[in-house]
């Protein structure tokens, strides 16, 4: 769950460029792993244990967005939209791993602590929105945020297109200056 303050200017009636800021409520999960000893000596030669994690995620972006039907203050039906931006993904990561593993004795696929790590996104999307009156328009779109640059995290037992979300959104545009 999360809110996204969202601001368009328009162009013309089809072109409008968009800011927007995404913050989320923290995601939480568990995964089960086996750490491997680095040495053939070393006994037990394996170790389970869980990593529970805790995300904080959030987003800034600048992008277009581009009427394919309707427009940016059509009154009667319903307009179509694609969106295509660049963010800036900010994410906080807290591991906590029990039973805790010795790096130095152990390869382990993830680690505990905390981290925050920053990525640039391509933003994409499609939505559909529909007059209510006056001003006010309910929208819907769905888009994600695919990853285009790194930032290898020990917290991260997968670093590659993480994370990838899918985020569904509804909401309300109330249009101002018109």
């Amino acid at each position: 769950m999360g809110q996204t303050v969202q601001f368009n200017f328009h162009f013309n009636q089809k072109q409008t460029a968009y800011t927007w800021l995404n913050y989320y409520t923290p995601a939480k999960f568990k995964n089960n792993f086996t750490a491997t000893a680095k040495s053939l000596n070393t006994v037990p030669s394996t170790i389970p244990f869980s990593a529970s994690a805790k995300w904080n995620i959030g987003q800034l972006s600048i992008g277009w967005k581009h009427y394919f039907k309707g427009g940016f203050d059509t009154e009667n039906g319903y307009n179509l939209y694609g969106i295509a931006g660049f963010g800036l993904m900010i994410t906080r990561v807290e591991n906590v791993v029990a039973p805790a593993i010795d790096t130095s004795i152990y390869t382990s696929p993830t680690v505990g602590g905390n981290d925050k790590f920053y990525r640039l996104t391509l933003d994409l999307g499609a939505g559909v929105e529909f007059p209510v009156g006056g001003s006010f328009y309910l929208y819907g779109d769905l888009r994600t945020w695919l990853p285009t640059s790194d930032y290898p995290s020990p917290l991260l037992h997968s670093n590659k297109n993480v994370p990838l979300p899918c985020i569904l959104s509804v909401g309300m545009r109330l249009l101002f200056g018109n």
